[in-house]
């Protein structure tokens, strides 16, 4: 398949271009600085550019099967750079008739909010991951406002560990015994899935072990 990773560059997303390359899809991506990417693979196109460029963005949406936004920024940036870079990105599939997104959000947005433990509601939120949650959850109601096919995932607190390919998601990621983490890699494999099938579509899903 065709795809287009937004984010590309950060924990997650370099797991993100990692899998799918090794599995074959043509990738192409939108990186800030053309040094950002090691890979020099005949299966990946680098675009240099901004998020907040339609015309850039554009240019990596186009003929695209499926497009994964992995967005990020650091805990305590005011930007909003997720939710707009990817109302930036959603309007330009719509314009160019692409419809399947999958997007990168966080256990605890939404729904799953209720299910974290005391210290992440009362501390870890409000001290440090307060303007990272508010991000993501404008982004998630500009996607679900779309008309785009959308899958929205929320990992539990990521880690760096190996890829197992074995974890929870949908209603068994929100029982009371998962473990709240899960591996950007196990994350990335979960992303990459669901370009094309449909057990998740237009529905949000926490994934953990």
């Amino acid at each position: 398949m065709n795809i287009a990773i937004f984010g590309s560059t950060g924990g997650t997303g370099r797991m993100l271009l990692k899998q799918a390359l090794d599995q074959g899809h043509n990738v192409t991506v939108l990186v800030r600085s053309l040094s950002s990417i090691k890979s020099e693979r005949s299966n990946l196109t680098v675009i240099q550019g901004n998020v907040l460029d339609q015309t850039k963005v554009e240019a990596v949406v186009k003929g695209q099967d499926a497009v994964i936004c992995a967005l990020g920024t650091p805990p305590f940036n005011r930007s909003k750079l997720r939710a707009n870079g990817t109302k930036i990105i959603i309007q330009a599939m719509q314009k160019l008739a692409v419809k399947r997104l999958v997007c990168l959000s966080s256990f605890g947005v939404g729904y799953s909010y209720e299910l974290l433990p005391f210290h992440y509601k009362y501390l870890i939120i409000p001290l440090m991951l307060r303007y990272v949650y508010a991000d993501h959850e404008l982004q998630e109601k500009y996607i679900k406002q779309s008309q785009l096919d959308w899958v929205i995932v929320r990992p539990a607190a990521l880690t760096n560990g190996e890829h197992t390919g074995e974890y929870l998601s949908g209603a068994a990621a929100t029982s009371k015994n998962i473990k709240l983490k899960i591996s950007r890699a196990d994350t990335a494999d979960f992303m990459l899935k669901q370009i094309d099938i449909d057990d998740y579509l237009t529905r949000s899903s926490c994934i953990s072990y």
